[in-house]
């Protein structure tokens, strides 16, 4: 409390000086995790403790969470306390809080204590309605004065912006919840111009969003959102709002190459393929309404984890980098082991070889052959972006055709597809 108090102090003494609007990006905390049995607890309490520490120093005016504070919709008791708690000391900075429902968030969770944290600077936002007022927050800086308006939209679910139409086909849904949900923006920012402009208030206007925006790179840990309804928004669907704080997915980036369109990431890693990457928040500084900077803040890693790839000889040596990790906690190890033949005692052979190390292997696994990685390949592809005959090319590519026969049998398939293709246009071209 000293410090909010020597911070008005010292701010008071400057009446009709111009203080900038801080806002700190954070997304996609998980928590309740737990990773291949283990609990993520300490790493995110170091972390809340760590966040708290970067608000004192930069002085932040609000934090924002865009979506998935918790790991599930009935996430573990001590999560939950981690949480409130959380929010009783940003109170204590005078610092605001926005949080958004993501898609494990369970709405009624989050609302449960919606007018209680609502008392200690805190907005939630567990989910989108037709009530734009809800979801349109100012934000007030350290003089309580307003600093920023907030569209803020958490994880929109299709019940709450459309109604289903029967006999509406996949793309006809696809296309209607894209466009409700860019409706849904503009009708927000629109509402925010007007409150801006009502009340002569030169200060920015920052849009939310948990979903996947198009062109983005997400990591093994992030589930499909709309599956079946929506692949990703894309990024000319958000309003023109002076920075967009993005959640749901867990690498951080820029979005279409629009340095305010950001995903902030996860504060820790959710799975191993994260490691790729360093962890942060996003520090985003406004003077009226002119922003100044995008800082991205990283964050340390508070549990040791590593992936190692390769044979078993190749394994070990890697392996001999942790025989002088004497930190307390052990090393949370992804071992990816290449051997060409079936292995009955792979996992005895690691255990041996481990022995003795202050580590623990929570991912064991054996790479996989060409064939597979082809095939995974080819399933990150979009099949829109292919004609019949460039699948049927990919695929048979997989193949081996070796000696004068099987060069034939290869025409053969070749005409014999090639045939049932124009068959197919013909008869399509008729109707």
């Amino acid at each position: 409390m000293s410090l909010y108090m020597g911070y008005n102090l010292a701010s008071s003494t400057r009446t009709g000086a111009h203080l900038s609007m801080k806002i700190l990006h954070t997304s996609d905390w998980h928590l309740g995790q737990n990773f291949f049995t283990k609990s993520r607890k300490q790493e995110h309490q170091a972390f809340l403790q760590w966040l708290l520490q970067e608000i004192d120093k930069n002085q932040i005016d609000a934090v924002i969470v865009a979506g998935d504070v918790f790991d599930t919709g009935s996430p573990p008791s001590y999560a939950r306390e981690m949480y409130n708690q959380f929010v009783v000391s940003i109170s204590q900075r005078n610092c605001s809080l926005v949080v958004l429902g993501g898609n494990h968030d369970s709405v009624s969770t989050l609302k449960e204590s919606k007018s209680l944290l609502a008392c200690l600077h805190t907005h939630v936002v567990a989910n989108t309605s037709d009530n734009l007022e809800e979801q349109l927050l100012t934000l007030k800086d350290k003089r309580g004065e307003v600093g920023a308006i907030v569209c803020a939209v958490p994880f929109v679910r299709p019940r709450d912006v459309l109604t289903s139409q029967a006999g509406e086909s996949g793309v006809e849904k696809r296309q209607a919840l894209g466009d409700a949900i860019k409706s849904h923006y503009h009708e927000l920012y629109q509402a925010a111009m007007k409150l801006r402009e009502d009340n002569g208030w030169k200060v920015p206007i920052i849009a939310t969003g948990h979903l996947t925006a198009l062109g983005v790179s997400p990591s093994k840990s992030v589930r499909d959102i709309y599956i079946g309804t929506l692949d990703g928004f894309a990024a000319d669907g958000f309003p023109p709002a002076d920075y967009i704080a993005l959640g749901h997915i867990h690498r951080p980036q820029v979005v279409a190459k629009s340095e305010h369109i950001r995903y902030s990431g996860s504060p820790i890693p959710l799975s191993f393929d994260e490691l790729k990457f360093s962890k942060q928040v996003v520090l985003v500084e406004f003077d009226a309404d002119q922003r100044v900077s995008i800082e991205p803040i990283s964050i340390p890693q508070f549990q040791p984890m590593g992936v190692l790839k390769g044979s078993l000889d190749e394994i070990d040596v890697q392996l001999s980098e942790y025989k002088d990790h004497d930190d307390p906690k052990p090393v949370w190890l992804h071992i990816e082991v290449s051997v060409q033949d079936y292995l009955s005692d792979l996992q005895q052979r690691i255990q041996l070889m481990t022995e003795g190390l202050n580590v623990e292997v929570l991912q064991l696994q054996r790479s996989r052959g060409p064939k597979a990685q082809a095939l995974a390949q080819e399933a990150k592809e979009t099949l829109s972006e292919l004609t019949p005959n460039d699948v049927f090319q990919k695929r048979l590519a997989l193949e081996v055709f070796e000696g004068e026969d099987e060069v034939a049998r290869k025409a053969r398939i070749e005409t014999q597809f090639a045939k049932i293709v124009a068959e197919v246009e013909h008869g399509e071209a008729d109707a």
